[in-house]
């Protein structure tokens, strides 16, 4: 995990992580999350900073239209069913918790939209507790290396709260999401100049550089 820290130092953390060292609150770190799934980084940026110039609040975002919503989201993937998501969001938070973004993984679930990436990433940057994002990447990689072997991201967090050492919890996400974009490549991975080959089962890989 330490050669994993030092690997991944080079490169800038993913986009969500980026809005919470910008000390984002716990709304727009919960909204980034969701226009980040299955979105590039970059596009997920640019919609971020589009939607909440915009709106702040969810008092604000709800006095947008969903059209209003879409256009400045766009491209993100699923951004008209993301903006119909958006405003559910901000409703029942204004309507159940008082406008406050919850802090406990099983009333996040309670969202739409927000599944258990999502409610894991949201505890971990805005509330500082502990959590493990499982996305694709950290799926793949963990999986890859033979650390874990689940068949669903569900399966695999489960094992990561089973065998991971806490300390490594709040940035599992971050390290693997840099080093599954740069290094761990779902597609010919860069084998030959990991670090971690020696520690690795290359479990699934078929073909790498």
């Amino acid at each position: 995990m330490e050669t994993l820290r030092e690997i991944v130092a080079e490169w800038p953390a993913p986009s969500v992580t980026g809005y919470a060292q910008r000390r984002a609150d716990a709304f727009k770190i919960l909204i980034s999350t969701l226009l980040s799934l299955r979105t590039q980084d970059k596009t997920t940026v640019e919609a971020t900073d589009r939607l909440f110039a915009l709106a702040r609040t969810p008092e604000d975002m709800l006095r947008l239209t969903a059209e209003q919503i879409e256009r400045a989201i766009h491209p993100v993937l699923y951004y008209r069913n993301k903006a119909g998501a958006i405003r559910e969001i901000c409703r029942k938070l204004l309507d159940e918790y008082g406008g406050r973004v919850p802090d406990e993984i099983d009333e996040l679930l309670k969202f739409k939209g927000v599944g258990r990436k999502t409610a894991n990433l949201v505890v971990i940057l805005a509330y500082h507790k502990p959590g493990i994002c499982v996305d694709t990447h950290v799926h793949r990689v963990v999986n890859r290396w033979g650390y874990c072997q689940a068949k669903n991201p569900e399966a695999t967090e489960l094992c990561l709260r089973e065998t991971l050492p806490p300390e490594y919890w709040m940035v599992i996400n971050s390290w693997l999401v840099v080093f599954g974009q740069r290094i761990c490549q779902p597609v010919s991975p860069w084998c030959s100049k990991c670090r971690l080959r020696p520690y690795c089962q290359r479990g699934g890989v078929t073909r790498s550089r």
